[in-house]
Parts: structure tokens; C-alpha cells; sequence
């Protein structure tokens, strides 16, 4: 169970990517009842270190602390300052040793530079894809995404993405609930899945009338109903053309990705909060039988119903 996280910074650290690390790991939420999480903000050799902003941070912990933590960070940084080589070692001796590394936008230059894509998908921010692409050409860069989690290496895209991925990793260690609570507690969505787009054509829409919120807000609540494109394109008043095309501008997904996901969602909090059947579970959240929820839950999160509920059941 990750218990202990540490955050690596050094010269030309991005203040922004450094404090969604902070937030995401270095909150004390036990009055949430919500684990903690021993959390240290590291540097090679401690002390001062400068951002890339123009103002200084003052590191206590060495690397040595980041040595022994389960899960090791990487912020964004200026790309045309240098990265220590002892940094680099210690990302080798994290995955090496069974820990996780994660990388937030451009820090995921320094997992390159560690050797530590190569053969792996990843991501980082849309704009510098093509060049980490080119940097590292063993490595799978998957330009579109919000994340990438491919075992002991989670690679992000810019910014806000970081939280995603370490909300990706509350759910995956502590279950939806726990999740769901750091999310409500940050003030931001409980999940969006790492496959969805970073990059949304039409993000804020234009007036009320054009959006697709309210849609979302009665298929969230009506997950038993048939969702189909043409049933929701009806819905909208739209042909099925132009609603697949305006629900990928404003979602970054597909109707049927998102309805999925909606559902999976739905199913674990059931999973965990209740002892209903799994056949039960499949028909509330709108799968139909268990043996689909099984294969959508199972690609969706890598684990079956079952053994979902085994990990993150909350006993009565």
C-alpha cells in the first residue's frame, strides 16, 4: 500500500507542478478519514533551490529520504537546465526496487534522461510531445492523453493533468470512495480517465444553451437507460453526426467511453459501499449482465468486480 511519497525538485523547478504534487500527497485529510500519507519535498544535497520563476525554495530533505519512498515525483522544469546525475540514479534505484515514479508535464524529460521510457507509453504536455518523441525514440509517446500508467512509471500531461494521475493512483491504492473525497477536498472532478484528450476543442462553451452539461447530469442519473447514440442524439436534438462530433469537442471522448466510464464509476461505489450481487450491481449501473460489467470493468481498471470488491469493500 504506497504510504510514502517524495517529491524531487531541483534548479528551474515549475512552482505550479511542484504545488499540484503538494496538494495531491502532502494534505493531512485524516480528519477525512482519509490515510496518510508521509509526504517530503527533496534535492540533491538539500538547501536552496531555484524555480523557474524567479524565486528560490529552501529543501530540507536530501535524497536520501526519496530513497526509501514508494512512490517517487518528478515536476515540471525548465528543459534546458541541467539534471543532477545522482537524481537520474535514484529514478533508476526507484523502479528497480519495486517503487512507482510518476512525472508531471515536462518532468517527463528526466524519466527520459534516466532511461526509464524506453519501451514505455508515456506522455507530457501536447506541445512538447514531439520533442520528447524525438529526444527519446525508444520510448512510446502518446501525445494525446491525459496519462499514462504503465506499471512503475505514470507519466502526465501539463499541469492540471498531474492530479489526474494522482488521483488515478488515491483510486487505485485506496478505492473510489477515498478518492472521491481528495478530489471534493481539492475541488476538482473524482476522476478523468488518463485515455481522455488533453487537448478539448471547445472547453468553455459559449452559452447555456449549447452545452451538453445538463445531458451529462440526466445520463449520470438514468445510467440503467439506453444510452446509444442515436437515443442521445434525440435527446439533444441533434443528428447522431453532428452529436458524436459536438460530445467529442466538449468531453474529449466518445459517448460510448464516457457512458462506460460513468458506469464503472457507479459500479465501484456500489462494490464498495454495498453487498449486492454483481449481476445486481450490472443491471442498476446500466451494463445489463454481469458478464459485460466483468469485461468493461476489467479493461477499464485491471481488476475484476470481485476483486475490486475485495480490495476497497468498506465493512457494515
Amino acid at each position: 500500500m504506497l504510504s510514502n511519497v517524495a517529491v524531487i525538485v531541483f534548479d528551474g523547478v515549475a512552482p505550479f507542478e511542484l504545488g499540484v504534487l503538494c496538494e495531491a500527497w502532502g494534505v493531512d485529510r485524516t480528519a477525512h478519514d482519509i490515510p496518510t500519507i508521509d509526504f517530503a519535498v527533496c534535492s540533491a544535497g538539500a538547501g536552496r533551490v531555484s524555480t523557474s520563476m524567479g524565486f528560490d525554495l529552501h529543501v530540507e530533505h536530501g535524497l536520501d529520504r526519496a530513497a526509501v519512498a514508494d512512490l517517487v515525483c518528478i515536476p515540471a522544469l525548465q528543459r534546458d537546465w541541467p539534471v543532477p546525475e545522482e537524481v537520474l540514479e535514484l529514478l533508476r534505484e526507484t523502479v528497480a526496487r519495486g517503487a512507482r515514479v510518476l512525472s508531471v508535464c515536462s518532468g517527463a524529460f528526466v524519466l527520459g534522461a534516466a532511461g526509464l521510457l524506453d519501451g514505455r507509453e508515456c506522455t507530457t504536455h501536447w506541445m512538447h510531445s514531439a520533442d520528447l518523441q524525438a529526444q527519446f525514440p525508444k520510448a512510446k509517446v502518446v501525445p494525446e492523453v491525459l496519462y499514462v500508467d504503465e506499471g512503475p512509471v505514470i507519466t502526465s500531461a501539463g499541469s492540471a493533468a498531474g492530479l489526474d494521475a494522482c488521483l488515478h493512483l488515491w483510486r487505485k491504492e485506496f478505492g473510489g470512495k477515498v478518492a472521491s473525497m481528495v478530489a471534493r477536498r481539492m475541488v476538482v472532478p473524482p476522476q478523468r480517465e488518463g485515455g481522455q484528450a488533453q487537448y478539448i476543442a471547445r472547453p468553455v462553451p459559449d452559452c447555456a444553451a449549447e452545452t451538453l452539461g445538463p445531458l451529462l447530469v440526466w445520463i449520470v442519473d438514468n445510467l440503467g437507460e439506453d444510452h446509444s447514440i442515436e437515443e442521445l442524439a434525440k435527446r439533444a436534438h441533434m443528428s447522431p453526426r453532428t452529436f458524436a462530433r459536438r460530445f467529442r469537442a466538449e468531453t474529449g471522448t466518445t459517448p460510448h467511453a464516457w457512458v462506460t466510464n460513468q458506469r464503472v464509476i457507479a459500479a465501484e461505489e456500489l462494490l464498495e459501499a454495498s453487498d449486492s450481487s454483481i449481476e445486481r450491481i450490472a443491471g442498476e449501473v446500466g451494463f445489463g449482465n454481469a458478464a459485460i460489467m466483468r469485461q468493461h470493468f476489467g479493461r477499464v481498471r485491471g481488476v475484476s468486480p470481485q476483486g475490486y470488491r475485495q480490495s476497497f469493500s468498506c465493512p457494515a
